[in-house]
């Protein structure tokens, strides 16, 4: 049974191109299957999350974390009585507009944009994807996806003026996101903080030390692990610790989320939509613990030296490789030089660049400018 609060899939505001209604999935359900399909999506998979394969293969990529939010996220939808559908259509899609090499990667091309007076956003990257990179229907451009999806991949972690972005005004930049897009940017949050403990703990970047000295809550679990399991193995005490502290924050959301909307009265989309902040929030206490594993993480692992190496080389791939196609833009495969026409050649080159994997940047990079 879908909450008064929910969206309903047959409210939706519809496809850009209509369609006729498929006899066995809704409509948000075709959206999870053409996002699931596309090649975008599966580009994820050789895309880093904070390790390179040169670490492990064991190690979350791109798409291993987007599988880890969708679970989380249709655990908390169900619980909150929301469109699981959409929820899981949403966290599915939320990260396809990352380029490679993790945020170093997004740094790295945000800078070179900036060069020539333009910026990049990898939320507003991937709406470009879904309406006009995919090339799957020869009825349309892009995925043809719903309204509710569409505006759910570019307001479900950020705020948009309405002044300053008025080629999305469609997308409603006044009003808050629905739920089901407002828990995707909390999932996310709660899925790669959890997340990147354990792979920088596997990796022997942070020792056990580290993080029972630097995360609090995670010393606290794994106290209660070591005593409720005296005879197993470290990581086995390590991995109960982590599930503990991933199953305090999901259940304080849910629990959290729940008052909040209690006391905001709100029984309606539309109500979601106009109330001044968003109602999908942590308390105060684990918002707390969470920043402060994330603050150990950006201290201790995401800027740590044994990585900086990579990401130096990853801006310099980057790069090195937008400014070569810059100044010889005849090198460009050809349809990105018919779209470069139409379009700035920057954004042409960064909608390339943006779409590439790790190995293929490497290869592009080695071909254009000689050199890894």
């Amino acid at each position: 049974m879908l909450a008064d609060y929910a969206v309903r899939v047959e409210q939706s505001r519809g496809r850009r191109y209509p369609e006729p209604q498929h006899p066995y999935r809704d409509d948000f359900q075709r959206d999870r299957d053409r996002v699931i399909h596309s090649r975008a999506f599966r580009r994820l998979e050789a895309k880093t999350q904070v390790f390179t394969r040169r670490y492990s293969d064991h190690f979350r990529n791109r798409l291993t974390h987007t599988i880890e939010v969708a679970q989380i996220a249709r655990t908390i939808a169900a619980q909150l009585g929301l469109n699981v559908d959409l929820v899981e259509a949403l966290a599915l899609v939320h990260d396809v507009g990352h380029p490679p090499f993790g945020h170093a990667g997004e740094k790295a091309l945000d800078a070179a944009m900036r060069e020539h007076g333009f910026f990049f956003d990898h939320n507003l990257h991937a709406l470009r994807i879904v309406e006009d990179f995919e090339l799957r229907y020869a009825a349309f451009r892009g995925l043809n996806l719903t309204f509710e999806v569409r505006e759910g991949i570019i307001k479900h972690s950020h705020d948009y003026a309405v002044d300053q972005f008025p080629e999305l005004a469609e997308y409603l930049l006044d009003l808050r996101p629905p739920l089901e897009a407002q828990l995707i940017d909390v999932a996310d949050e709660i899925a790669y903080s959890t997340a990147d403990l354990d792979d920088g703990y596997e990796s022997h970047l942070l020792t056990l030390e580290q993080i029972r000295s630097g995360v609090p809550i995670f010393d606290r679990f794994y106290s209660e692990a070591e005593s409720t399991y005296p005879e197993a193995i470290e990581k086995l005490k390590f991995n109960e610790a982590l599930k503990r502290i991933l199953n305090r924050w999901v259940g304080d959301l849910i629990e959290n989320t729940n008052e909040t909307i209690r006391q905001a009265a709100v029984n309606s989309i539309e109500e979601v939509r106009s109330y001044a902040d968003r109602l999908a929030t942590l308390s105060a206490p684990i918002e707390q613990e969470r920043r402060d594993a994330k603050d150990f993480l950006y201290k201790n692992l995401y800027f740590s030296a044994s990585l900086n190496p990579e990401k130096i080389d990853a801006e310099r791939v980057i790069s090195e490789l937008f400014h070569f196609w810059m100044a010889k833009p005849e090198n460009l495969p050809s349809s990105y030089r018919e779209k470069a026409a139409a379009e700035p050649l920057p954004r042409i080159i960064c909608d390339y660049i943006a779409g590439m994997t790790d190995n293929y940047i490497y290869e592009q990079h080695e071909k254009q400018c000689g050199r890894r």
